[in-house]
């Protein structure tokens, strides 16, 4: 059974910096592209950041810059390091294989407020 664990979620002041991290359990980690989803209120989950099995890694234009998304394919494990945090980002994370898309798990919430 295919499992993602989110974690890293907090309150934040804008400007701050956090960094999510996603253990995962069920798949063969390291032969896959991951991705982090976001969702805020009363939008449409949303790609932030994906990386190939390789490293490649892509950002929506909304992080570039800002984000860095990672993987450890020792631990299966892939993590994102958030910096210049502002309000839009204000969400619950996810993450999950970047194409034929898992179950989803519960999301950590970031939350960017003074």
């Amino acid at each position: 059974q295919v499992q993602f664990v989110e974690s890293g979620g907090g309150l934040v002041q804008p400007g701050g910096s956090l960094t999510l991290s996603c253990a995962t359990s069920g798949i063969i980690f390291d032969i896959y592209a991951m991705a982090w989803y976001r969702q805020a209120p009363g939008k449409e989950r949303e790609l932030v950041a994906s990386i190939s099995p390789g490293g490649t890694t892509d950002y929506a234009d909304s992080v570039k810059g800002r984000f860095t998304i990672s993987r450890d394919n020792a631990k299966d494990r892939v993590s994102l390091q958030m910096n210049s945090l502002k309000s839009e980002d204000t969400a619950v994370y996810y993450c999950n294989k970047k194409y034929a898309l898992a179950s989803w798990g519960q999301g950590t919430q970031v939350t960017v407020s003074s």
